[in-house]
């Protein structure tokens, strides 16, 4: 399905691509761990009746988080906080006129 829309640069054509059964209850698995709130909000997002949704959902494994806490304790068994961050590498690029040396 395409749709075309005029924009400010031209003619545009757009896909629409309608959400599957499976991106809407992954999309509810994300919101709630309720089982009858997952099929509400999967249920409402592509307009299925319950009773669909709820047959699917039952077949699917619930959304496991493969994540592990680890707590690091300090002095005393106090936890505290530990923030891990990313610095990105900042790579210079050479400039092409920086590369061509002139000799007089």
């Amino acid at each position: 399905m395409s749709e075309i829309w005029n924009t400010k640069y031209g003619k545009r054509k757009v896909r629409h691509e309608p959400a599957t059964l499976e991106d809407a209850i992954f999309a509810a698995q994300g919101m709630t761990d309720d089982l009858e709130g997952q099929i509400e909000i999967a249920s409402s997002l592509i307009d299925l009746p319950r009773e669909a949704v709820k047959a699917a959902l039952t077949k699917k494994a619930p959304l496991r988080l493969n994540s592990s806490r680890i707590a690091a304790t300090g002095a005393g068994g106090q936890t505290r906080a530990v923030i891990v961050e990313r610095r990105p590498v900042r790579r210079m690029v050479a400039q092409p006129s920086a590369l061509n040396v002139r000799t007089a």
